[in-house]
Order: structure tokens, then C-alpha cells, then sequence
């Protein structure tokens, strides 16, 4: 688990005003304190085009229930563009309950 003492809110990098986190393979998206956030677990990695960086490619998402930790949802995408896509509309729209 990560370890939040002494982080301050501007030192998070923000995707559509939403704080993210990553160690390692993990990465943690949303306010923890909200009624859910979203963990992703980077699975597997593909080399970039030069073939000099690992880029992301299969994640599992889940949305989390902040009071049980649980998953509400789950999906396999590939790419992070696709993973932070469905952590934000199941952030927005479970937010509405």
C-alpha cells in the first residue's frame, strides 16, 4: 500500500482534475476519500516505436469501493488511454449516487 503522510494535494499529477499515483505496476486514480477511486495493475508492457521505452499495454481496472476496498467493476484494456477512459466514466458515474 502507499504511503500518503506528508504528500501535499499539488504534488499529484492530475487526469480531468483527479489525483494519480503510481508505484511500480500500480497505479491509483482518484481521491481516496471520495466514495470510489480506481486501481489499475499494469500487466504487461510493449516497446515504443524506437524501441527504447516500455510503454503500458494490458491493465486491469477496478473500481473500488473506499469504505470496503472492494471491486465494484472490472475490465482488461489495452493501453493507458483506454484504462483511464473507463476509470473516469465509473468515477463520474458512480459519483451521482
Amino acid at each position: 500500500m502507499l504511503d500518503f503522510e506528508g504528500v501535499t494535494p499539488d504534488e499529484f499529477v492530475e487526469y480531468k482534475g483527479r489525483p494519480i499515483v503510481r508505484q511500480g505496476d500500480e497505479i491509483f486514480y482518484g481521491d481516496m476519500s471520495e466514495k470510489y477511486y480506481v486501481y489499475m495493475l499494469i500487466m504487461s508492457e510493449k516497446k515504443s516505436p524506437k524501441g527504447d521505452v516500455d510503454i503500458p499495454d494490458t491493465i486491469m481496472v477496478q473500481l473500488l469501493d473506499s469504505k470496503t476496498k472492494k471491486p465494484e467493476k472490472q475490465k482488461i484494456t489495452h493501453g493507458l488511454a483506454e484504462a483511464f477512459e473507463f476509470a473516469e466514466a465509473w468515477i463520474r458515474y458512480n459519483d451521482r449516487d
